[in-house]
């Protein structure tokens, strides 16, 4: 039997190759007794920051990795690919969807038992590891408890740091006379809301930006930032035109209105099926929900804009991999332990996924140990 801790897209990854190759599996998960702060969604593989798994492009590194990954069978890939919306070149989700499809498929599988339990609570890291092959995929938001219980079983002292998710917006109250459907330079199936900016406007919202309150982070005073997923208003204090060569670039755009390109462009990316929820690209944010909602209504489109969901941060747990794991993600210390995932240190969702397909016991057929 191998015990997987952590029910997201590694860990479900992880549990799927392992029991279809007739291993027995108990994959512990303590949603829905309990949530982590930016979680919300009892079902499995329950996806926060975005709802993209980035480009399907076999040019690009990613989606050449999604091919291959949908050649090696990978579950996680097949339900993305099944719940798929809108999103020009990229592969992005119906969030709820996609976690209902990983999850129906996930508990319907006999060799995998979904066990609704914390560890560290009643059951602790130290005894499954005794006498079971442990794959550990908890993800970056990894609990106090058991972050405690990996830092004593790997010698460490250090585990987190911050990011960000964006806010998703109601379609119906986003003004189209200003907003434009399109993808950059024309390519795609003009599956974005664009909302393009003229210098007076850019400049006016950076400034309300690089003001406006942020909510308060108790945990860590250092508040080490990710880099690949920056609160936005992070990024705006490293210069007045940060933004307008990152998230808010306008090259590749025309605004219809003007027929001229923007100064800056804001995007909106379809986040469900219905096409009624649309997240704000490149959003991620900090800031406290009134200072959102006052804020991000300055972006031409948005005055009216009615907010679903708001932004959040929150800590991301990892391990030092290089240092702590071989090529196939097992603990040099301990042979029966493996780590999937974010908490292992990889970016992304598809990174994620193919983390759990490898990291899983060096085993073909039905094995106890």
């Amino acid at each position: 039997m191998v015990v997987v801790i952590g029910a997201g897209l590694a860990g479900c990854e992880a549990s799927y190759q392992i029991a279809k190759r007739g291993i027995e599996v108990e994959l512990y998960e303590m949603k829905p007794k309990k949530f982590t702060p930016a979680h919300s969604n009892p079902n499995l593989a329950e996806i926060v920051c975005s709802n993209s798994f980035k480009s399907n492009l076999l040019t690009n590194a990613c989606g050449l990795l999604k091919e291959e990954l949908r050649r090696l069978d990978s579950l996680l890939i097949k339900c993305a690919d099944e719940t798929a919306v809108p999103a020009g070149q990229a592969l992005a989700v119906d969030r709820e969807i996609f976690s209902s499809c990983v999850t129906e498929k996930i508990k319907s599988i006999k060799n995998i038992k979904v066990i609704e339990e914390e560890i560290g609570e009643s059951i602790h890291l130290k005894d499954l590891i005794k006498n079971n092959i442990v794959v550990i995929a908890t993800g970056p938001l990894t609990t106090d408890k058991l972050s405690q219980e990996i830092m004593e079983l790997t010698g460490e002292d250090k585990m987190s740091f911050f990011d960000a998710a964006a806010p998703i917006i109601e379609k119906s109250s986003i003004d189209m006379n200003i907003g434009f459907l399109g993808d950059r330079y024309g390519k795609g199936e003009s599956s974005y809301i664009n909302l393009p900016m003229n210098k007076e406007e850019y400049e006016s919202f950076w400034k309300a930006l690089v003001e406006a309150e942020i909510a308060e982070i108790h945990s860590f005073e250092k508040k080490e930032i990710f880099e690949g997923c920056m609160p936005v208003e992070v990024m705006a204090k490293r210069g007045i035109d940060t933004l307008r060569f990152g998230p808010l670039k306008p090259v590749g755009f025309t605004d219809p209105r003007t027929n001229t390109r923007p100064y800056a462009i804001v995007q909106l990316r379809q986040d469900n099926k219905e096409g009624n929820l649309y997240n704000m690209v490149g959003f991620q944010t900090n800031l406290k929900f009134g200072e959102q909602k006052r804020v991000f209504s300055m972006i031409p489109g948005l005055k009216n804009a009615e907010f679903v969901k708001y932004g959040v941060m929150h800590r991301n747990t990892y391990i030092n991999s290089p240092k702590l794991l071989d090529n196939t993600y097992n603990l040099k210390k301990y042979p029966n332990v493996y780590f999937a995932g974010q908490i292992s240190g990889v970016e992304g969702y598809v990174e994620s996924i193919a983390s759990g397909m490898v990291a899983r016991p060096k085993c073909n057929s039905k094995s106890s140990k």
